[in-house]
């Protein structure tokens, strides 16, 4: 490597500093100037820095976000979280792996380059496949990630359209380098809104904002084109809201750009319009409205005051999520006319700050990232500490497979976080802060950060907060892809450039924590709470929830329901309630089966405990955990043994190795369910489960190691039948591959589709005859009878 091309490590090392704290910033910037880390850009980092071979090594060879050979220039991460997994997302990677001409598992090159799979690199060096833990977009499932565009809803025999797409995505930017159209003013007349979140423009509401927009110039509309937070409806996007002043909102769901003219005609007088195309427009919107294909849940026009709408949002008490779908994430000023920085101002003018920790004390709340710890308690442990300098810490590192309700937050309530983080701060005697958040999450690091700059220039931050003297200084931090930085002091190790190891508590972090200084840590939504706290009252908030478990918490819905998003509900509602009235039951009307809550650390709770409440309590009497708030939802072709499996090795992958409960015991359980689910299964394997999953939970170091078994001791507890039928031979629900085959039946009307489709030419194209399937050739992914159109297909 020539010296010139080492002088981008002199520059981002000038850039970031020389202190051994910048090591995880340092390798980001390095990975994506030449797409791994090259030997020799890691040896110049060390010559001219505090930074040692040892712990360059170290932080490098930890982190499943770095690469040690070379990579494609486009990066497709394929997710592998609760939510894509029972939708298929193996058979996406495989697909993938296909489309690119990458050898299979058994002839792939094994690397240690990341924890969930290898990485792989097509023979041209354009793509190079990895899988990751979630994208955080479960409604989407499953979802697969090419360099900053999202693709949802895949099967194994889409991904290569969607890689096309991607190609001609790169084109198309590469052609139109003109700044952007301006929107038309107006906005007296009416608004347009849109969300432009992660979930959002992956279904493609980028591409029905730019029609919009579009639209309003060729008709010379006057009309604002409003972007704004997530409206937590994900089911019903591309989603769109026109309000017009003294007229009821509008809501058009499942938008194409193509219907965009026609809704601007509909509400909006033109300025210049054509006879042709207001013939055009007409004829659009009578397709529209008279569109029987699409069913009344998802029909494009609807009203606010819609009967399934009013299922979904009625039961909700938006406290976190105030304002969501109707502000722009980044517009301070619209934060502010909504009662922005109020909470703060009247925190730092009129309230000390043992008034504002018991305020927080007094509403019950407590901490929605985990284990629930009591909030104002958690503030006045830190408040009391030692010593000067203290911490405040956002956790935005979100890794629960099947959650993304901080990153909602993140991206469409930047300033809500913000104001929680800096009242936080205020009471624990902080002045300065991170937010940690997953490098997975793109658009919240770039919101908060736009956010935090903002809050900076207008005087919410820095050296004199609200003009009261009081500092404040907060800093964003990307995660490097390490599912165990959840834990707050493994997190904490991150942010100083450590390997992401839980260390032994006590101390806790309230006492020692960053730089071994008292430090307090909560999560996204647990501080998006407090500004609705301090502005409307402690009694408010308690008078939410139940006795134990006060207000309301933020749940992910994802999985096999037809109402799929983002709820904030009153603690204490039941799961039935939540699976079957606001996320209107199971979809393809197949049976409820089961709710897994709480990610790899929660449980999988049965159909018949659907009546239990969501309380921290009750989850608790019930094999569960409340966790981050993940709900994914299970139906009669799931398969409980292979959830386990998938929950096990998602955990046993992701321990960080430093106790050998967690690191030897999960491996040797993970053995055990990958012989049940291969057929192979002992007499007495159950026991041996259950034996080793009470020895990891007692005797693992920190907390995720020591919940790493619930997955298994719940659906054992609850589904043992189950396993029994696997170590018979069969899998019920027809999931497990080894225990399965496909066969075509009578019905088979020679159609040739199943033939066409077969990525392993299993199938014999015998047009208008019964076709067969070869069992040493099939791979059992399930493409054939995806697309059968004579239900011709099933599974023994």
């Amino acid at each position: 490597m020539t010296e010139f091309e080492l002088s981008f490590v002199d520059s981002i090392v000038r850039q970031l500093g020389r202190s051994p704290d910048v090591v995880i910033p340092i390798l980001q910037a390095i990975q994506k100037h030449y797409r791994y880390l090259p030997g020799e850009a890691l040896q110049r980092v060390c010559e001219i820095t505090e930074i040692t071979p040892a712990r360059i090594t170290g932080v490098a060879t930890f982190y499943t976000q770095f690469r040690h050979r070379p990579a494609g220039l486009h990066t497709i991460r394929v997710c592998m979280g609760t939510a894509c997994h029972v939708q298929g997302a193996s058979a996406v990677y495989d697909g993938l792996c296909r489309h690119l001409d990458i050898p299979d598992d058994s002839e792939r090159l094994q690397t240690p380059d990341t924890a969930l799979g290898d990485i792989d690199t097509d023979a041209d060096g354009i793509f190079t496949i990895e899988k990751v833990a979630c994208l955080g977009c479960c409604s989407l499932a499953p979802v697969m990630q090419i360099d900053d565009v999202t693709f949802g809803h895949l099967t194994g025999d889409t991904t290569g359209e969607a890689v096309r797409d991607f190609l001609r995505l790169q084109e198309r930017r590469k052609a139109d380098r003109k700044a952007p159209r301006p929107i038309p003013a107006g906005a007296e007349a009416g608004q347009i809104r849109i969300s432009l979140d992660t979930c959002c423009i992956a279904r493609g509401c980028g591409d029905v904002y730019t029609a919009l927009q579009d639209a309003l110039v060729e008709t010379g509309a006057k009309a604002e084109i409003k972007r704004v937070g997530c409206t937590g409806m994900s089911y019903m996007n591309p989603l769109i809201t026109v309000a017009m002043p003294g007229r009821p909102d509008a809501l058009y769901a499942r938008v194409k750009p193509e219907d965009a003219k026609a809704i601007v005609l509909r509400h909006f007088r033109p300025g210049r319009i054509t006879r042709k195309i207001k013939s055009a427009a007409s004829r659009i919107l009578e397709n529209i409205l008279t569109d029987e294909a699409w069913p009344p849940v998802t029909r494009y026009l609807t009203d606010v005051q819609d009967p399934i709408i009013s299922l979904f949002a009625d039961p909700q008490k938006r406290i976190a999520t105030e304002h969501s779908g109707q502000a722009d994430p980044t517009d301070l000023d619209e934060y502010l006319a909504g009662g922005g920085f109020e909470a703060l101002k009247k925190c730092l003018g009129e309230l000390t700050s043992e008034q504002v920790i018991d305020e927080i004390r007094r509403s019950g709340l407590r901490g929605r990232g985990g284990a629930g710890y009591l909030t104002g308690l958690k503030w006045l442990h830190v408040r009391q500490a030692g010593g000067e300098k203290k911490y405040v810490v956002c956790n935005g590192d979100e890794g629960d497979p099947g959650a993304f309700m901080d990153r909602m937050l993140l991206e469409s309530q930047p300033y809500r976080v913000i104001e929680g983080v800096a009242i936080a701060a205020y009471a624990a005697g902080a002045d300065e802060g991170y937010l940690y958040i997953r490098d997975e999450y793109p658009m919240a690091v770039g919101r908060i950060s736009e956010a935090i700059r903002q809050c900076r220039q207008r005087g919410f931050l820095g050296d004199d907060s609200c003009r009261t003297g009081k500092s404040l200084h907060l800093h964003v931090v990307r995660g490097a892809g390490a599912f165990v930085c959840g834990e707050e002091t493994a997190l904490l190790a991150s942010i100083e450039g450590r390997r992401g190891m839980p260390r032994p508590r006590p101390p806790y972090p309230a006492r020692s924590g960053l730089w071994g200084r008292p430090t307090l840590v909560n999560n996204a939504e647990t501080f998006s709470l407090v500004p609705w706290i301090m502005r409307n009252g402690a009694d408010a908030f308690a008078s939410l929830g139940t006795g134990g478990s006060k207000g309301a918490k933020v749940f992910a819905l994802a999985g096999k329901i037809v109402r799929g998003g983002l709820v904030e509900l009153p603690m204490g509602i039941t799961i039935r309630r939540i699976v079957e009235e606001i996320g209107g039951g199971i979809i393809d009307g197949k049976r409820f089966k089961a709710v897994q809550i709480g990610g790899p650390s929660g449980g999988c709770i049965p159909a018949e405990l659907a009546d239990t409440p969501i309380d921290y309590e009750s989850l608790t009497d019930v094999g569960a955990f409340m966790g981050s708030g993940g709900m994914v939802v299970l139906d009669e072709s799931d398969c409980m043994v292979d959830i386990a499996r998938y929950f096990l090795e998602f955990t046993q992958d992701q321990s960080c190795g430093r106790c050998s409960f967690c690191r030897i015991g999960t491996r040797r359980m993970l053995d055990i369910l990958n012989r049940i689910c291969a057929g192979d299964g002992q007499a007495g394997d159950l026991e041996k489960l259950e034996h080793l999953a009470a020895a990891v939970t007692k005797s693992s170091l920190c907390g995720l190691g020591k919940s790493a078994p619930n997955p298994v001791i719940s659906t054992l507890r609850y589904f043992r039948d189950e396993y029994e039928a696997h170590l018979a031979g069969s899998c019920p629900a027809g999931v497990c591959r080894d225990l399965i085959k496909y066969v075509i039946t009578d019905d088979c009307i020679g159609c040739t589709l199943c033939a066409q489709h077969c990525p392993a030419d299993a199938i014999t194209m015998k047009p208008h005859e019964k076709h067969e399937i070869d069992a040493e050739k099939c791979i059992r992914c399930g493409t054939c009878m995806r697309v059968c159109r004579s239900d011709a297909i099933k599974v023994e």
